[in-house]
């Protein structure tokens, strides 16, 4: 892609499944690459990948992204070591499923303070030096739950729609700013919070098997399956491109 060698690019969630994929791509097209995850181990994973094939392409900041201080000071640690961020990937996220009405309201702010709080606090500290620059790429990864809606996750897609209708926003507001900010929304994938949705039990599998005959590619998604997307509305193949959502779900999910 053009455009992404030597850019510093925050992934948040890097430190495994769909995060861990974009990190890998970043980097092998040039990326100085920011991994932001709360888990120590699975982002020091990312790095040692990363830096079998690219050394020096990874910095890791252990961050809990609901933590609006923390995120300021991870952001101008990993600044300091591999400059200004030119390109921020918002992909952390959880759930845990369960029907609305056998939920509560400790569930409920976990949920949004992960999905929704953790975006919003890392726009908000990433963003000012990208408008200071008047340059910048932002790829939110939401998910077709915050298009269409998903049995078992309300507050979770709740979150992802309001993560869509925010980018949006944002796109207009600083489209002047030369800051193109867009949406990928995956559908079921492979991932270990999927497995914890289904939960490895026979209604789980049941679940997994209906959903790869609904799916027309007949297959889940794998976290090989975004990483291009996101390289591209990252790069200057794209800078065209703003305030769009991009469902990638083997065909689950068509509109247009």
């Amino acid at each position: 892609m053009r455009g992404l060698e030597g850019k510093a690019a925050i992934v948040t969630g890097g430190g495994s499944g769909i995060g861990r994929a974009i990190c890998l791509r970043l980097a092998e097209e040039g990326c100085r690459v920011g991994i932001f995850d709360v888990n120590r181990d699975g982002a020091g994973e990312t790095q040692a990948l990363i830096g079998r094939r690219h050394p020096g392409r990874a910095f890791v900041q252990v961050v809990d992204i609901v933590d609006y201080e923390a995120v300021r000071r991870a952001v101008a640690a990993f600044e300091a070591e591999a400059g200004p961020s030119s390109i921020l990937v918002n992909n952390a996220g959880w759930d845990r499923a369960a029907p609305f009405l056998d939920t509560d309201r400790d569930l409920w702010k976990k949920v949004i303070d992960i999905n929704y709080y953790g975006p919003l606090n890392m726009h908000h500290v990433v963003l000012p030096g990208m408008v200071a620059r008047k340059s910048g790429k932002v790829v939110n990864i939401a998910s077709d739950a915050g298009r269409v809606g998903s049995s078992g996750e309300a507050v979770y897609a709740g979150c992802k729609g309001g993560v869509i209708a925010f980018s949006k926003t944002l796109a207009r507001e600083l489209a002047r700013s030369n800051i193109q900010i867009n949406t990928v929304c995956p559908g079921p994938t492979d991932t270990p919070l999927f497995a914890a949705f289904t939960g490895g039990t026979e209604a789980g599998e049941k679940l997994v098997e209906g959903l790869k005959r609904a799916i027309p590619l007949r297959r889940l998604g794998q976290p090989e399956d975004y990483p291009g997307m996101v390289a591209f509305l990252a790069s200057d193949d794209a800078n065209y491109i703003t305030g769009q959502t991009i469902s990638v779900s083997g065909g689950l999910t068509m509109h247009g």
